[in-house]
């Protein structure tokens, strides 16, 4: 009987285009074959041989049945419901001391099999997985923004399945069931009558078409019970994440309405996945039973002729047994390879896709001696119908610290995305000590240069373990300098576990000047030559940003410092501030002279100075006491 398993991953459409099975097989066989592996190698042939003998002890076990009975039949026959003697009962129980044996040697082979292969299997799933994983750090920024993170490893996720599902269900299963009705139908032929191999062979093309019909409409039930499925945990995550806003706006009905809308579908999808199992399962048994009863009709016509004994009729109807386990599960098989074949194919079309941005050939490691940063007649855009600068020229010498400001869209982030070297430009050159940073390599160009963002997240690890991320073999010793360095170092002291602290997702637990010191100290561990703030502090209060500020100025100093801002409070110390707009410098120069000229920065500058003022008068008047010193926060408690 055929079985559902529990909701799965949604089964897609199947485009023209996904290759069939032959084709991913060809693709999938170099992971595999394990080459260089002579000791998998070994298991990929032992695991054969098993199958193949595991199938004759299969076809072996009914004959034994047969033996037995045949056995039985003789001592009785002569005189039913007489007692037979002890010597002549032996020869019976031995045979069906036999038939247990070779129940128990198909069982344990077919065992050894599938142990001998799960290496095989899983060592290709690593191969894969893995090669897909570092695939996935090369590709571009501008591919990661367009796809859900969540969806590139649900990918992942479900493409190593897929290559264990489809080995284990073609290894393990497919092809044993192949082998084993080949042998059915030939001992059906030479045991009795080629009629017997007909009737059987029409049994299962008739079962296996019914099959593969009601699978295939099964698959659009499955495919809206696992949508509908998959909507309702959405809106139930999405409803849970945000438990204030709910709150805060009374609409605990409303989300119920909503969630209870999506059970709504999935509990008629289920409803009807339900029943098409049950018409699949009942279609099956009726094809099976017609065909067995056929067979078993025939095999007591050739006894009652003398053609044959009871005993071959006992063999007919336990091959036919055998045979109808691993048939039942065709419906499942048929499903999940089809399944299987999609997820792989995904898989693969992420590890076909070619990095938009990679190294050219011949490329050098970047030289660093002073870390002069100059961009020359730089233009690009996202998208070709928005430019977004316009020709931008400027020099960041050697020790020295240039800020950018302008309004929000005037291009500057993206300036610090073009250093890292994320996108490329489409006109115009970034030179990095008279290099141009697009003929030498990425890795290169990254170690020198350190970022400080203005969203800084942490891996859901400890502390230490987020600033040793900046340098992964520094000592104990130079984490605590770090630390120290970026004044973080006493109040990761005060928590209980130190820099053992968990951080928690995405460093929630966490405040948010904490996490900027966090990653202050991780930049001061990579000891880059090159520093980049990307608007760092802009999303603090006024209190930490002053704090944050000092350790920034203790960073940069000696370095050649790119500081991208939105509060002009913090770069009026920069040796020269370059204000952009729409993609094009309108004015440079120091803090003085920009006010001075009273343009646009002068303007900027003046409604951050008023809108700071009415900010202090509402403090003011509305009592409201400083922010305090930051405290630790323990891993039990919310960020503040």
């Amino acid at each position: 009987m055929s079985t559902d398993p529990a909701p799965a991953a949604p089964v897609r459409p199947e485009p023209s285009a996904r290759p069939g099975l032959v084709a991913t097989y060809r693709r999938l066989w170099p992971y595999l074959w394990p080459y260089g592996r002579p000791d998998l190698q070994r298991r990929v042939f032992l695991a054969f041989g098993l199958l193949i003998v595991a199938k004759f002890v299969t076809m072996v076990t009914p004959f034994t049945f047969k033996w037995a009975t045949d056995a039985l039949v003789a001592l009785t026959d002569p005189k039913p419901g007489a007692a037979i003697p002890v010597g002549l009962f032996a020869a019976p129980m031995l045979l069906i001391g036999l038939y247990g044996l070779s129940r128990i040697l198909m069982a344990g082979l077919t065992q050894v099999r599938d142990g001998l292969f799960a290496k095989v299997a899983m060592h290709a799933v690593r191969r894969l997985a893995l090669q897909t994983f570092e695939h996935m750090h090369r590709l571009s920024l501008r591919f990661h923004l367009e796809r859900k993170t969540g969806g590139l490893t649900r990918v992942l996720e479900r493409g190593r399945g897929g290559i264990e599902e489809l080995s284990r269900l073609m290894v393990l299963t497919l092809v044993p069931t192949i082998v084993e009705f080949l042998l059915v139908i030939g001992v059906l032929a030479y045991e009795f009558d080629w009629i017997y191999s007909v009737v059987v062979f029409v049994m299962v093309a008739a079962y296996l078409a019914f099959t593969w019909k009601a699978t295939q409409w099964r698959i659009e039930i499955r495919r809206r019970m696992n949508n509908s499925d998959t909507d309702a945990n959405t809106k139930a995550v999405d409803s849970l994440l945000n438990f204030e806003t709910v709150k805060y706006f009374g609409a605990e009905q409303r989300e119920a309405e909503r969630y209870d809308a999506s059970m709504a579908k999935y509990e008629k999808a289920s409803t009807q996945t339900y029943v098409s199992l049950a018409v699949l399962n009942a279609g099956q048994a009726v094809i099976f039973t017609i065909g067995m009863t056929i067979v078993m009709w025939l095999a007591a016509r050739d006894i009652m002729a003398g053609r044959t004994t009871l005993g071959g009729f006992v063999l007919v109807n336990t091959m036919l047994v055998q045979l109808s386990m691993p048939l039942n599960f065709m419906g499942m098989i048929y499903r999940e390879i089809k399944q299987a074949l999609i997820d792989i194919d995904d898989m693969f079309q992420i590890l076909h896709r070619n990095p938009e941005i990679a190294d050219r050939a011949g490329a050098l490691p970047l030289a660093i001696s002073d870390g002069v940063v100059r961009f020359e007649d730089v233009r690009f855009a996202y998208d070709p119908a928005r430019p977004i600068l316009k020709g931008v020229s400027f020099e960041v010498p050697a020790g020295r610290t240039v800020a950018i400001v302008g309004p929000s869209g005037a291009g500057k982030s993206t300036l610090s995305r073009l250093l890292f070297r994320f996108y490329e430009p489409q006109m115009g050159r970034i030179l990095v000590d008279g290099q141009d940073i697009a003929q030498v390599r990425q890795a290169s160009l990254r170690a020198a240069i350190g970022m400080v963002p203005q969203d800084t997240v942490l891996f859901n690890d400890t502390i230490g373990y987020n600033i040793r991320y900046g340098r992964w073999d520094a000592t104990d010793a130079e984490v605590r300098a770090a630390a120290s360095l970026a004044q973080i170092d006493r109040f990761i002291s005060a928590l209980p576990e130190g820099y053992d602290t968990p951080v928690g997702e995405r460093g929630l637990k966490l405040s948010g000047g904490e996490k900027q010191r966090v990653a202050i100290a991780r930049t001061i561990l990579k000891g880059p030559p090159i520093l980049v703030l990307d608007e760092a502090t802009s999303a603090l209060d006024s209190f930490t940003e002053r704090e944050i500020q000092d350790a920034l100025d203790t960073v940069s100093q000696g370095r050649t410092t790119l500081v991208i801002a939105h509060r002009l409070s913090t770069v009026v110390n920069a040796d020269e501030i370059i204000v952009l707009d729409k993609g094009v410098i309108v004015e440079r120069g120091d803090h003085g002279t920009l006010l001075e000229r009273d343009g646009v920065y002068a303007s900027m500058w003046s409604r951050q100075r008023e809108a700071d003022a009415a900010l202090e008068v509402l403090q003011r008047s509305e009592d409201v006491l400083p922010v305090p010193k930051a405290r630790p926060v323990l891993a039990s408690e919310p960020a503040e």
